[in-house]
């Protein structure tokens, strides 16, 4: 694929996600499987996430340059001229490959009479930069006004964490090899990565890499979860031979760790939707575990349609949340998420607490976590049950999950490298 067509891909993704509200993670579902070439899906992947970070002070930076606003018209334009921007301003790509060929793509969108406009104002931005701006600029009002309620101290560090690119979490499948071997086999593969103190399975590396390419990816001997993650089969904490139940269990990561720990788990993994609970049976497939486990398209808040009477040792309610821990990870939540939104959520997370607590086993535990930082989903969610329950108590977490958070634990965005998540463990009196 010639690099303007590369940048074609790039501009209609973002045109997509920008413009008419799609979802960044489905437009580059359908993109990338087009790109034959991985080096031209990772830097089209790669232009997206800069983009999306950016795209509030490119803007800007496009409102100081031109005489006139580019109109309704415009926008897939606007979108390319935002790919260069992105590939000068971030990926720090030579002139001629941001700057060249993202003119022939102008030319290939049918809008040669606005190739000399690009040229102009990509030689600008490399002559002058982008103009700085406000990291929070592209955060709701809305939103901005829950995170300083919340967290008046560190709002500045979760949004400029925020806008910077994750670091790439690795997790070893202990049931097929070791930490430390896997990681001997990343430096033969000229990929750093460093082991981290409290989280038994993960490396963490900040090289840029793809992913189906990493040593013995299609073997299941590592997998992608960020740290935070990670972190949920230690909360559970489970014995030997428990029965489990995984409630939200799409895309199939935290199953799957509980299972490589211990593949004696009786493990249950429910998803309302059929497609994504196909991608829990692919994920246990390439790691080889859980051949046992069953897997059910189910209404976490609806047992009655599919809960067998047998309890639970352990139910874990990774809950359906605002994402907002995840941000720089999902850039575009920022575009779509609305106020209302957390509302409906909320209401969802209280009743799937309701549903699921019967079928926790008296003196079982369950998870409670998400990957949200807005208390409201957090803390006051499970404070709120603990009221209304009177058989449920809180088991302390202690501070590798991060800072106390009423009767949770609350990890914020970047700390340690991971993502903003929420553990709050729940006991059922005997």
């Amino acid at each position: 694929m010639s690099g303007a067509a590369s940048r074609v891909v790039a501009a209609r993704v973002l045109d997509a996600v920008l413009h008419r509200g799609r979802s960044l993670k489905g437009e580059l579902a359908k993109a990338l499987p087009q790109l034959k070439d991985v080096r031209d899906r990772a830097l089209v992947e790669a232009i997206a996430f800069a983009t999306l970070r950016n795209h509030v002070r490119y803007a800007s930076a496009l409102t100081r340059w031109m005489p006139k606003p580019l109109g309704k018209r415009d926008d897939e334009l606007r979108a390319l001229l935002y790919v260069g921007l992105a590939q000068i301003d971030v990926l720090k790509l030579p002139s001629h490959a941001a700057v060249d060929a993202t003119v022939e793509a102008v030319r290939e969108l049918k809008r040669v009479h606005q190739a000399g406009l690009v040229n102009a104002l990509l030689r600008r931005a490399l002559r002058e930069g982008v103009p700085a701006a406000d990291a929070a600029d592209a955060w709701p009002a809305w939103l901005l006004d829950r995170l300083r309620a919340d967290w008046p101290a560190d709002v500045d560090a979760i949004v400029e964490h925020s806008v910077q690119p994750a670091p790439t979490w690795l997790r070893a499948n202990r049931s097929r090899t070791t930490r430390d071997a896997y990681s001997d086999r990343l430096q033969l593969a000229g990929i750093a990565a460093t082991a981290h103190a409290t989280l038994p399975d993960a490396l963490r590396s900040d090289d840029s890499m793809a992913i189906a390419t990493l040593p013995g990816f299609a073997d299941g001997d590592v997998s992608v979860q960020d740290g935070a993650a990670q972190y949920v089969a230690d909360a559970l904490d489970l014995a030997s031979g428990a029965r489990v139940l995984d409630a939200c269990a799409a895309p199939g990561g935290k199953s799957a760790h509980l299972l490589e720990r211990d593949p004696s788990l009786r493990l249950t993994a429910i998803d309302i939707d059929a497609k994504r609970l196909a991608k829990v049976r692919e994920t246990l497939a390439r790691l080889k575990v859980g051949a046992d486990a069953q897997l059910r398209v189910a209404d976490a808040i609806d047992p009655s349609q599919w809960w067998d009477g047998v309890p639970f040792d352990a139910v874990l309610i990774d809950a359906p949340c605002s994402a907002t821990g995840i941000v720089r990870r999902q850039p575009d939540i920022l575009l779509h998420r609305r106020e209302t939104d957390i509302a409906n959520l909320l209401v969802l997370q209280g009743r799937m607490l309701d549903a699921l607590w019967p079928l926790v086993k008296p003196g079982g535990v369950a998870l409670y976590a998400t990957c949200s930082v807005l208390k409201d989903e957090n803390e006051r969610q499970v404070d709120a049950f603990l009221a209304r329950t009177s058989d449920a108590s809180a088991d302390e977490l202690d501070d590798r999950f991060g800072r106390a958070s009423g009767a949770g634990r609350q990890r914020l965005p970047g700390e340690e490298g991971t993502d903003g998540f929420f553990y709050a463990r729940l006991r059922k009196r005997g």
